[in-house]
C-alpha cells in the first residue's frame, strides 16, 4: 500500500466518522422531539372521573 492509499483511507474514514456522528445527533433530536410529544399527549389526556371503588381498575386479566 503507497502513501496515496493510506491518506485516501484515512480521509474516507474521518468523512465516515463525521458521517455517523451527524446521524447520531439527529436520532437524539429526533428522539427527543417524540419524547416531547409523547409527554405532550399524556398530558392532554382527561381526568377519569369515575368512582370505583379501590379494588377495581388496578389488575388486568391476561389469561383470558
Amino acid at each position: 500500500m503507497d502513501v496515496n492509499g493510506i491518506a485516501s483511507l484515512a480521509t474516507s474514514f474521518s468523512e465516515t466518522q463525521t458521517s455517523n456522528q451527524i446521524q447520531t445527533a439527529v436520532l437524539k433530536k429526533a428522539l427527543d422531539a417524540q419524547a416531547s410529544s409523547a409527554a405532550q399527549l399524556i398530558q392532554a389526556l382527561p381526568q377519569s372521573t369515575v368512582n370505583l371503588p379501590d379494588h377495581l381498575g388496578k389488575n388486568v386479566n391476561t389469561t383470558a
